[in-house]
């Protein structure tokens, strides 16, 4: 017998044996695995050396190509390919002292947007072996003309060349257009904001009648595209600078604003890096702006900076104290004010109201200017009521010719 035998009453059973107990609990446990996966993960991040940063890779299987897709690889697949390759070949000739041989000439071209320059070796004469330049650049093909251009920090900015302005080269009339608004009342009409808004600018580039003059923005992901189609339709193009109000900046007019509080080198930086957004514009007009137009220290070097590059101006008429008048006046320079917005209340019936109110001032004063957004209503209506304006005696022009009007009254 065991001592716990002996020890045990007469009569009574010996008790249970004694439950073998771990030194810790099951929680403790769990929480000493949860700490050493933490340690590890940490000790795999700071010292494992991860190029890729464990971002995923894909591996793809490149099967070699066959002698005969080596060969189609080996020649230029199309045009666009062939003309990339002869143009590195003339990159790498124009090193050489014998890049141009006899028979051949070179010819720069000129990028209108942008003024950077590229040499291209074409055959002077005739056959199989002349080479094709590239095709000009859409700028040029638009009528931008180079001589018109200046290099800026942020690109190609217009500029005066003696005689020869923007405001004249570049505007959409002729001189019978001219003799006729002599003898006639005139109305001109700028649709505004254009630019952003991609579908609402190709309704007024194509919808509107080629007398009507557009005005874009500086902003949308490719203003200059947009323009050279307005021009194509042959209307007349306008470039709004952004101008501080006086709810700014509660209200935003967008990137690089004109502001009364930057100094005249700020602001004409600014006014800089916007003439390079688009080309072939007659003129600018304001964006918002109704603080900097009435603030004669500020508005001054914009007005006169325009003038010196052959620009027009159109004050939208949204700011009474504007100064701009009395500056483009005492400079001489091409200069229209907007008589009214016509659709300021956008319903079909006040729009058409509105015109008829431009026709009476027009009728009054020899000429009148109104503009409007680009609201499908706004344009339905312009369009309807221009279709009847000639026979009551009023003619539709462009901005150009209300200046010069305006200029001459």
């Amino acid at each position: 017998m065991s001592a716990d035998e002996l020890s045990t009453p007469l009569g009574q059973k010996r008790g249970r044996l004694r439950r073998f107990r771990l030194p810790f609990t099951i929680t403790q446990a769990i929480a000493t695995l949860l700490g050493v996966f933490l340690l590890g993960f940490l000790g795999f991040a700071l010292f494992n050396n991860d190029p890729l940063g464990g971002e995923p890779t894909v591996q793809v299987m490149i099967k070699p190509p066959a002698p005969d897709e080596k060969k189609e690889a080996a020649a230029p697949a199309d045009k666009s390919s062939a003309a990339k390759a002869a143009k590195s070949e003339f990159a790498e000739a124009k090193d050489g002292k014998d890049a141009v041989q006899p028979g051949q000439k070179t010819i720069t071209i000129i990028d209108g947007s942008k003024g950077t320059r590229q040499d291209v070796v074409v055959s002077s004469g005739s056959g199989d072996d002349k080479v094709d330049a590239p095709p000009a650049e859409p700028a040029m093909a638009n009528g931008i003309n180079p001589k018109l251009l200046e290099q800026s920090r942020y690109g190609m900015i217009p500029v005066a060349a003696g005689a020869l302005k923007p405001v004249s080269a570049y505007a959409m009339t002729t001189d019978a257009d001219r003799a006729k608004a002599e003898k006639m009342p005139t109305i001109a009409i700028v649709v505004t904001g254009l630019g952003v808004g991609a579908a609402r600018t190709n309704d007024a580039v194509i919808k509107l009648p080629r007398a009507v003059t557009l005005a874009f923005t500086p902003y949308g992901s490719d203003p200059g595209k947009l323009v050279e189609q307005a021009r194509a339709k042959q209307h007349e193009v306008l470039l709004q600078i952004p101008m501080e109000p006086f709810d700014y900046p509660d209200n935003d007019p967008g990137p690089q604003t004109l502001l009364t509080s930057g100094a005249p080198e700020q602001n004409l930086d600014r006014l800089t890096w916007h003439l390079s957004r688009i080309q072939g514009y007659v003129g600018l007009s304001n964006f918002m702006g109704a603080r900097f137009v009435a603030t004669d220290a500020a508005m001054q070097p914009i007005i006169r900076e325009a003038a010196k590059r052959g620009l027009g101006y159109l004050d939208d008429g949204s700011a009474p104290r504007s100064v701009a008048p009395s500056l483009a006046k005492s400079l001489a320079m091409p200069f229209a004010r907007a008589d009214s917005a016509i659709d300021a209340v956008p319903t079909a019936a006040e729009i058409d109201k509105a015109l008829a109110r431009l026709e009476a001032l027009a009728k009054e004063r020899g000429s009148a200017v109104g503009t409007a957004s680009a609201l499908p209503v706004s344009i339905e209506r312009i369009v309807s009521w221009s279709k009847s304006l000639e026979s009551r005696g009023i003619l539709l022009v462009p901005l150009t010719m209300a200046m010069l009007k305006s200029k001459s009254t």
